[in-house]
């Protein structure tokens, strides 16, 4: 059955071939065009479907030229597919500026959704994932990473970045010199694929674990940071959890009943739920 024109933005495996999607498998094969940012490389994923659907390539590198002839397509009536070289399009891969002139000109995008390294990452991380804060890849030269790591330092939510394997020691050196050696952190390493790894703890104790095992420092990475705890201005730590509980009882309560009925709840010091409830108030 063809597909009504459109432009899909198609989920693929970050590894596993089995992740793709009945839907996905469909979409591929039943559209006019797929539009990959490596051929070579999709064309094995295809083989493998059995999908001879026809592709052109769509990468950084002519994205300005070959926008307007695949969105010109579509408005011909032609439905076309947006894949990456694995996981989901755009996600620190190419496709903005495709999938933005596609609205511009009111073109109906269709996503089909499916793998992504960095939600499978952090789903199975163990750190705070109710709210996080995805940084792509960090700069490749030293002191420009170290500056942006200097800025990450103080978010209070899990912070998730892409890393290559020759890279990867370097830049948990790098937290190491910015965070200091407690700062919890965790590595997955080869999502869904043989040699998957997810590891975790005090960053110094991670680059020990990666330093002393060469393999550990081979594949496709995932780090996830664990965000810096609430410190109000007298000092005293108020974890997420805590100052979250905080938060909904100051929504019905006044400050000292929401601090202690929060203290009685969390085991946190009822002085600096009291104080952080005494700025929270204040804006």
């Amino acid at each position: 059955m063809k597909n009504e024109s459109a432009l899909y933005v198609v989920a693929t495996p970050i590894g596993n071939l089995e992740d793709i999607s009945e839907r996905a498998m469909k979409v591929l094969g039943s559209v006019d065009l797929i539009a990959a940012e490596d051929t070579r490389h999709s064309a094995r994923l295809m083989a493998h479907l059995g999908v001879s659907t026809p592709m052109v390539a769509y990468h950084d590198h002519n994205e300005r030229e070959r926008c307007g002839q695949l969105l010109d397509r579509v408005e011909a009536g032609e439905s076309i597919a947006l894949i990456s070289d694995a996981g989901t399009p755009l996600v620190s891969d190419p496709g903005y500026q495709l999938i933005h002139q596609a609205r511009l000109r009111e073109i109906r995008v269709i996503p089909v959704p499916g793998a992504s390294a960095m939600i499978a990452a952090l789903c199975a991380s163990g750190l705070p994932s109710d709210r996080f804060y995805f940084e792509g890849f960090l700069p490749a030269k030293k002191s420009a990473r170290q500056q942006r790591i200097e800025h990450l330092s103080s978010f209070q939510v899990t912070w998730v970045f892409y890393e290559s394997t020759h890279r990867i020691v370097e830049c948990l050196k790098d937290l190491l010199v910015i965070l200091g050696a407690d700062r919890e952190v965790v590595i997955a390493r080869e999502l869904t694929k043989t040699f998957e790894t997810i590891h975790g703890g005090r960053v110094e104790d991670v680059i020990d674990w990666m330093v002393s095992d060469s393999n550990q420092q081979r594949g496709e990475f995932v780090v996830l940071v664990h965000g810096i705890s609430p410190i109000n201005n007298k000092g005293l730590v108020v974890d997420e959890e805590s100052q979250r509980v905080l938060e909904v009882l100051l929504d019905e309560l006044p400050v000292k009943q929401a601090s202690a009925l929060t203290a009685r709840i969390t085991g946190v010091r009822k002085k600096a739920l009291y104080q952080l409830a005494l700025e929270l108030k204040d804006g």
